[in-house]
């Protein structure tokens, strides 16, 4: 029987672990895949009258179609500084404007673009069981300090371990799902 300890460690642990993968999520989300998505502007940041500010912030952003996004900013005299955040972003899509409304049109994916994006998100998912592990290594550590220094009973310090590692195992299945169903996503042509 594990005890409030015990249990206080390992919810401890599963957030960590949940977190790492809450974050493989949001980042795979922001894979150009070779169809208009909106969140491949997160990362665009505008020079918002000196103040650095998130694009969506300062603008309505839509995919009217499934090559183009459109970015209508509330603030028409913004235009070029937001067509310079996207070219500085890198994030390979070139603006232009008609004075109301940037369109960019999302260019198909190249098979070694494909590749690259795998290969991307397999390191991504390697970084978030990185971190998985880490949070395993802690609460073990945590565990065995209790039972040195807490009274913890051996038995229910390795309980307490075998707990952990399910936890773990559910969070590393959970991040190699994710980033098998974004290989599949990114290679569906």
């Amino acid at each position: 029987m594990l005890t409030d300890r015990a249990k206080e460690i390992l919810n401890g642990a599963d957030e960590k672990m949940q977190e790492a993968v809450l974050y493989l999520e949001e980042d795979l989300k922001n894979y150009r895949l070779g169809k208009a998505n909106p969140s491949v502007f997160n990362s665009v940041i505008v020079n918002y009258y000196g103040a650095p500010t998130p694009l969506a912030q300062m603008s309505s952003v839509t995919a009217p179609d499934a090559k183009t996004l459109a970015i209508q900013p509330w603030d028409k005299s913004l235009i070029p500084q937001i067509e310079k955040a996207i070219l500085d972003a890198n994030i390979g899509l070139t603006p232009s404007n008609n004075g109301e409304v940037i369109r960019c049109t999302v260019p198909a994916l190249t098979e070694e673009r494909r590749r690259d994006l795998v290969k991307k998100a397999k390191e991504a998912g390697e970084n978030a069981k990185i971190v998985i592990r880490n949070a395993r290594r802690d609460a073990i550590d945590l565990l065995k300090k209790a039972q040195k220094n807490e009274g913890m009973s051996e038995d229910t310090e390795k309980e307490g371990e075998g707990e952990v590692q399910k936890i773990t195992d559910k969070n590393v299945k959970s991040v190699d799902d994710i980033v098998a169903a974004k290989e599949k996503e990114i290679l569906t042509v």
